[in-house]
């Protein structure tokens, strides 16, 4: 592995808030069966490091095949975009922020989310708190009324950090880098106890549109420790993200229909959350 070993010595990088700490693993690819996650590994010519073994798995195969760090880097994210969907994913934003050993320089991403172009400067006041007494109005309550909503969903930036990653530092396109995890959402990863928690503790949330509780709450509930939680419209999604770039997202069809769905969300008839648009 020498020249994986010149490229790791040359470069390294930190994908914050998706690349984070936690398991290493080798070999280059994870038991999608196991459920125990080891805490270290030992080995040469380059390290990972998050708290998913896929997305470890995933950074390391990119390695052995020549890639370098900041290529890692976003194979890992776009992995734990879909084994951590609660705390990484294409839907959010993050710092990407990257070491030059050879020159000792850094260089930073800032890719956290941005307001919509057109949202209002009054998008956060509930107009029907907007009286004769009030006339300013009053702010949502963060809980339920903005979470469980489209009102207070930026632009997401992680699409666009890791194309401009990529650009900047790495060897891969954007479609190669997205392969690893692409393969993870179609073939499922075992789900463990905090998957299963945090599904649960959105359960009352999830329930209240269709499309999301058809994935997270199959037959009612979330998925059970030792199952195979498979996403194939993320796959898709990293497909087209794959093929078109991230145009593809930001504009067309598919940001159309996010835009959509942000202003009017599907929910169900029963729910009793109330859901702003």
């Amino acid at each position: 592995m020498p020249s994986v070993r010149r490229q790791v010595a040359a470069l390294t990088a930190v994908l914050a808030l998706s690349v984070t700490g936690g398991a290493v693993i080798s070999p280059a690819f994870a038991d999608p069966r196991a459920t125990e996650k080891t805490p270290t590994a030992t080995g040469y010519g380059g390290a990972v490091s998050t708290v998913d073994p896929d997305a470890s798995a995933a950074a390391i195969e990119v390695l052995r095949k020549g890639g370098n760090a900041a290529d890692a880097a976003v194979a890992a994210a776009a992995t734990l975009g879909v084994t951590e969907p609660y705390s990484a994913g294409i839907g959010g934003g993050g710092y990407f922020v990257f070491y030059d050993a050879k020159t000792g320089g850094v260089g930073t991403i800032d890719g956290r989310e941005t307001a919509p172009a057109a949202m209002p400067h009054d998008a956060f006041i509930d107009p029907a708190t907007i009286t004769p007494a009030n006339p300013a109005g009053s702010p949502y309550r963060f809980t339920p009324e903005l979470v469980t909503s489209g009102v207070s969903v930026g632009v997401p930036g992680t699409p666009a950090t890791w194309q401009r990653a990529l650009k900047r530092w790495g060897t891969l396109s954007l479609g190669d880098a997205l392969k690893p995890a692409i393969q993870v959402a179609d073939r499922g990863f075992v789900v463990d106890d905090t998957f299963r928690q945090q599904t649960l503790d959105n359960k009352l949330r999830f329930e209240a549109f269709p499309s999301t509780s058809s994935l997270y709450l199959p037959g009612g509930d979330a998925p059970a420790v030792g199952s195979v939680f498979q996403n194939h419209d993320l796959a898709a999604t990293y497909r087209l993200l794959a093929k078109q770039g991230t145009g593809g997202f930001y504009s067309g069809p598919l940001a159309a229909e996010i835009a959509a769905t942000v202003q009017a969300p599907p929910k169900t008839d029963t729910t009793t959350l109330p859901i702003p648009a």
